[in-house]
């Protein structure tokens, strides 16, 4: 009888477990999720913002062309790791985009503009929140994964399914140089 009831106990815990498991991989989808959706408002945004820049930088066809390309990568990609890829290639070219803008007083000033540059603004601060959750729930997972009773009961089936953190490029980590 004793038996029974530890193996029953074991049962359950094993159950409890898997459940867990599961639940913190399901969050760990739904937290890539969540970038994806913000990622598509920004793609949904970049071509208001693109024509309304046409026509004051003529000259600068070069800087729309990379961010075009940047975009029709971004839509084309699939897996985390080529959209994450591609969302830093449109990220630098939408900071190249802004910072050439700024040498363009009328552009600044049009409210089209400055609307749309907004916007970009808000939905950059939730893509940065929403990488947050994301890194959040991997970190769950891993721990959940690599740790006792986790690492015993979690197999080979969920160790293989650990996550990747969102990092910083290695491009993005050299310090900002500011002068007066």
């Amino acid at each position: 009888m004793i038996l029974l009831i530890i193996a029953v106990v074991l049962v359950l815990l094993f159950i409890a477990l898997y459940n867990r498991l599961v639940k913190l991989r399901n969050n760990r989808e739904n937290a890539f999720a969540d970038i994806d959706v913000q990622l598509k408002q920004r793609l949904d945004l970049i071509p208001q913002l693109v024509e309304a820049v046409k026509g004051y930088m003529k000259h600068e066809k070069g800087i729309m062309d990379s961010v075009s390309e940047a975009r029709k990568a971004l839509i084309g990609a699939k897996g985390i790791d080529k959209k994450l890829k591609a969302d830093n290639a449109l990220e630098g070219a939408l900071g190249r985009l802004f910072a050439i803008a700024e040498n363009y007083p009328n552009l600044k000033a049009n409210e089209n503009f400055l609307g749309l540059q907004t916007e970009l603004s808000s939905i950059e601060e939730k893509i940065a929140y929403a990488r947050q959750a994301y890194n959040d729930s991997i970190m769950g997972f891993d721990n959940a994964v690599q740790t006792f009773p986790g690492n015993v009961f979690a197999g080979a089936k969920f160790k293989s399914q650990a996550g990747q953190y969102i990092k910083i490029p290695e491009a993005d980590r050299a310090p900002v140089k500011v002068s007066f």
